[in-house]
């Protein structure tokens, strides 16, 4: 503890910041203190940086689509040109194309991979090749922060989503190689689970009905508070965690763990063997005992109480 929260001095790029959590997110780089370099398709981008402008900090927009593997440099080009300095990578930007796994086209299954997980991707390897370069320059660690917008659908596995939840299964794994690949460079890595009411997500949760007095429990103001807290000098031993996030809860998921071994009586299995060894084991095994973290769920009624 101790350690400083503000982000005076330092330069945050976010992707998919026009609406939605990436808005929210670049608000609450922008109130921190951070300089932002606000990403999007399209004019939604320069509203956000004119909001942060206006409430009088520092903000660009570049706009583009995250999948380009130049964009991500262009846009540290441009947070470098503008502000000095960059520090902090924040990756949001996404779309939908949800479909039961029998329904799913091609096209449903490239688009959400190239933006989610290429996207993720593209502007990770811009942020790498930058900070390993300053840190051979500086002869030694420099600031570098990567938050990573993964999903519990990954931990679920949603049924009417397999192109959602394998993006979000790779968007962590990216993050995991980020974090163990970038430490060396004093940079840190890691991917938050957020739930908040945005358009995106408005099949999912709707529109909120306005009973809840002060912020809505999906607020995605709640979730722009623990990216700027990572984002943060404080946050320097945190990297590889994977945080779910949403409510008045931030809970810390835990790596997986083996549930049992299974050892051949010889120098390897026979069928006849793993059936004898298996079979009596998964016998009668719940619809929900799956790999799944299943549990998550059970977090959700003190995450959405209000006080």
């Amino acid at each position: 503890m101790g350690e400083s929260v503000s982000l005076d001095g330092r330069t945050a790029v976010v992707t998919g910041a026009g609406a939605g959590l990436g808005r929210a997110e670049a608000l609450a780089l922008a109130q921190a203190g951070a300089a932002v370099v606000v990403n999007d398709m399209g004019q939604a981008a320069h509203d956000v940086a004119e909001e942060i402008r206006t409430a009088g900090g520092q903000a660009v927009a570049v706009t583009g689509d995250v999948s380009d593997w130049s964009l991500g440099a262009r846009m540290i080009e441009e947070a470098v040109t503008h502000f000095g300095s960059f520090d902090i990578l924040v990756n949001n930007a996404g779309i939908l194309r949800d479909k039961m796994i029998f329904n799913l086209s091609e096209s449903d299954w490239d688009d959400v991979i190239r933006v989610h997980l290429k996207g993720h991707a593209a502007t990770s390897h811009a942020a790498a090749v930058h900070w390993r370069a300053a840190g051979k320059a500086a002869g030694g660690p420099v600031y570098g922060r990567v938050v990573n917008t993964s999903s519990e659908a990954f931990l679920f596995g949603s049924a009417g989503q397999p192109n959602y939840s394998a993006a979000k299964a790779g968007i962590t794994a990216l993050t995991l190689s980020t974090a163990q690949g970038l430490a060396r460079y004093g940079v840190t890595a890691n991917a938050i689970c957020p739930r908040a009411r945005t358009a995106m997500t408005a099949e999912a949760f709707g529109e909120s009905d306005g009973t809840t007095a002060g912020l809505d429990p999906l607020a995605p103001e709640r979730v722009g508070t623990l990216v700027s807290y990572l984002a943060s000098p404080a946050s320097h031993e945190i990297t590889g965690q994977v945080f779910v996030v949403y409510g008045k809860m931030v809970a810390l998921m835990a790596s997986p763990k083996v549930e049992n071994r299974f050892d051949a009586s010889g120098s390897a299995f026979t069928v006849e063997e793993l059936d004898q060894q298996l079979s009596s084991y998964f016998t009668g095994r719940g619809q929900y005992e799956t790999y799944s973290a299943y549990g998550v769920a059970e977090l959700e009624k003190a995450a959405l109480a209000v006080d």
